[in-house]
């Protein structure tokens, strides 16, 4: 498995770099023992704590995992995000052993508009528009997209419906349901 260990405003020694390898390493080859996945963590200050973001895709081409700790111990920390990423592959291995949705992603590209975009006047307290980077666009029912999202720990998800082949979005609703979006074709 690649591992990528990066520090953001924090030095990382050795043995925290070498306890994180090890410990990933194990702890995927538990669900996914075939060695093609890939994993980033990344260690940052914030105030007097250490936030750790962990990011694994046990398989080539599958799902991103998703999860983050702030905890005043880096080890610790990691501890913390190491169990809701064990969970996670839990799930995501058990959903694969029940093929109930295709894993087979189908690629969306981020095109760059022909003619510069004016610029809007930024106004005081709005929101910075972020450009996102190329993403796969999974083919799966809504009940896999829902644990897709949660999965990436991601607050929406856009996928092709597999049962009618139409782009469908699920969401975290404000009062922490789930809500689906499925357009009517004219």
């Amino acid at each position: 498995m690649n591992i990528t260990i990066t520090g953001k405003q924090l030095h990382i020694g050795e043995n925290l770099t070498n306890y994180a390898t090890d410990a990933l390493n194990s702890l995927v080859e538990k669900y996914f023992p075939q060695d093609t996945g890939s994993a980033s963590v990344a260690f940052s200050k914030e105030g007097s704590q250490i936030k750790t973001d962990i990011s694994v895709r046990p398989v080539e081409g599958g799902l991103l995992i998703n999860s983050s700790s702030v905890n005043p111990n880096a080890y610790s920390g990691f501890d913390e995000a190491c169990i809701r990423i064990s969970s996670q592959l839990r799930k995501y291995k058990n959903r694969l052993k029940d093929r109930k949705y295709s894993a087979e992603p189908v690629h969306v590209s981020v095109i760059e508009p022909e003619h510069d975009i004016p610029d809007l006047p930024e106004e005081e307290g709005s929101p910075v528009i972020v450009a996102e980077m190329q993403d796969s666009l999974p083919t799966c029912t809504v009940s896999g997209a829902v644990m897709r999202m949660e999965l990436a720990n991601v607050p929406a998800l856009l996928f092709k419906n597999s049962s009618n082949g139409v782009l469908n979005m699920v969401y975290v609703r404000a009062d922490g349901n789930i809500g689906w979006v499925d357009p009517k074709l004219k």
